[in-house]
């Protein structure tokens, strides 16, 4: 099906996720990164222990629960979310620097920023679409006038 249109038009669709993907670069343009911190491994402190839930008898044996303190502030993550240790460590340090980010900028973090221009976002079309709700409010009411104004006229 795809074939014809990709001949014709030249032209090949995108992904739905492709799509998402551009529309969330195009918002982390208006986010102020400069103030977003870095780790030092020197100030992380990091174990290994063994995670649990779900798994079974894989779960409980290896350790690859990552546990990550960061010396200076004393903020702990802790990351069991895939079968890898090393997987876990980026994803714990990922983590960690998110809270970092929380804990040093507050409402100038990026996570803070990016749920600020979705809040903008949603009230910009809350506000697009009370305009729409106004004006077929208001087509409805000019019909209904139309329409009384008609009637006499048919009845005559």
């Amino acid at each position: 099906m795809l074939k014809p249109l990709v001949k014709y038009f030249n032209f090949m669709p995108k992904p739905v996720s492709q799509i998402c993907l551009l529309t969330s670069v195009r918002a982390k343009q208006d986010v102020d990164y400069s103030r977003y911190p870095t780790l030092n491994e020197d100030d992380l402190e990091e174990h290994f222990t063994r995670g649990s839930g779900p798994g079974g008898q894989s779960v409980n044996k290896t350790s690859n629960c990552v546990l990550l303190r960061h010396i200076p502030t004393n903020l702990v993550v802790k990351c069991h979310t895939h079968r890898l240790a090393s997987k876990n460590r980026k994803e714990a340090r990922k983590l960690l620097l998110e809270k970092l980010d929380m804990h040093f900028n507050g409402e100038n973090s990026v996570q803070a920023q990016l749920k600020a221009l979705e809040n903008k976002k949603a009230l910009e079309r809350k506000r697009r679409q009370n305009k729409l709700n106004e004006m077929k409010q208001k087509w409805k009411e000019r019909e209904q006038y139309e329409a009384k104004d008609l009637k006499p006229d048919e009845e005559k």
